[in-house]
């Protein structure tokens, strides 16, 4: 799916990264523990989450993610905008909660980047 079609399903605003709307998405992880995403997100996937800190990128660089969908209608600081152009990781803006956002995706054919967790990491 492109990054465009997940803006369109989630009636999402982009806030970095319009330039990027035609890349190819088919993971997602949803978490606002960035030590979750460490621990549990996959390269590639898309990032929701409901926090808006600089910290959010890092963790998104890092890993190789490849784009943030901010939920609950939140929106960053500029200097995690900065942040993210510099990093050029798109960063788009929903208002639809993180359950919803992720059902929606999913829905459409979006999976979880990690199905299940039982003391150890299942990947797709």
């Amino acid at each position: 799916m492109l990054l465009r079609e997940v803006q369109k399903i989630l009636d999402a605003e982009v806030l970095v990264g319009a330039d990027k709307l035609d890349m190819e998405v088919h993971t997602a992880f949803g978490a606002d523990l960035m030590s979750d995403v460490l621990a549990f997100a996959d390269s590639g996937c898309l990032l929701l989450t409901g926090l808006t800190n600089p910290q959010v990128i890092r963790t998104a660089d890092v890993l190789d993610i490849a784009a943030i969908i901010l939920v609950r209608g939140k929106k960053p600081p500029p200097e995690t905008l900065r942040a993210a152009s510099d990093k050029n990781i798109p960063v788009l803006s929903t208002r639809y909660i993180l359950f919803e956002s992720a059902g929606r995706l999913y829905e459409k054919g979006i999976v979880g980047s990690t199905q299940k967790v039982d003391g150890r990491r299942v990947r797709l």
